[in-house]
This record gives structure tokens, sequence and C-alpha cells, in this order.
């Protein structure tokens, strides 16, 4: 059976398999957040394997520094997700700024005289 090509007749312009994007829309926040959580428990769920390969690896060889190599690797790893869970994508240059500059004026320091208990 021959395969048509939908939506223009060409894959250029589309097939039902491989459908054309038709918005220049970012990932929704929904589906970054998902993903991110995605990512965040891929790499904690490498922590408890990595103890129990460690304690298996020091039964086997009965060699310390393989199991606390192993286990310097795992020490970083809620580091790294926690890191790579809070990333976002980073902003446009059309991204408006959150900065509205309403203290730009006030004085860092009060320069009221203050009064001091001497001891």
């Amino acid at each position: 059976m021959a395969r048509t090509h939908g939506f223009g007749g060409s894959p250029e312009n589309g097939s039902p398999d491989n459908p054309v994007l038709i918005t220049a829309a970012e990932t929704s926040l929904e589906d970054q957040h998902r993903a991110r959580v995605r990512k965040y428990l891929t790499i904690m769920s490498v922590r408890i394997p990595a103890l129990l390969l460690a304690a298996i690896a020091y039964g086997v060889w009965a060699n310390p520094w393989i199991s606390m190599a192993i286990i310097g690797v795992s020490i970083p790893l809620p580091w790294i997700a926690v890191l790579i869970a809070n990333d976002r994508p980073p902003r446009r240059k059309d991204e408006p700024s959150r900065w509205d500059g309403r203290f730009d004026d006030a004085p860092a320091i009060e320069s009221s005289r203050h009064h001091v208990i001497d001891g």
C-alpha cells in the first residue's frame, strides 16, 4: 500500500507521522517541570544502587578503596540533581525584566543620626 503524505503531499510540508511545526511556542512550563523532575528522580535513583554496589564491591574484593570511590562518586549526586531540577531555560532578550527600579533612589543605609550607647 502506497503511503500518502498529509498536509501538502510532501515530507517537507508534513505527514501524518511527522506534522509540520506551525507555532514557535516553547514547551509549556508544566512540560519543562515534568522533564526536570524526571531528570532529578533519575539522578537520585542512582544513589541507593551505588551504595549497594559499594557494599557488594567490598564483599567481593575486600578492598575499601573501591567502595569508597563508588561512595565518593555518589556524594555530589543530590547537589547535581537539585541544580538540574531548579534550572530553567535561559531568558530571551525580548522577555521583560522583573526589576522595576522602585528602590533606585533609596539610600542603602539610613542617613539619619543614630543614638549610640556607651558602655
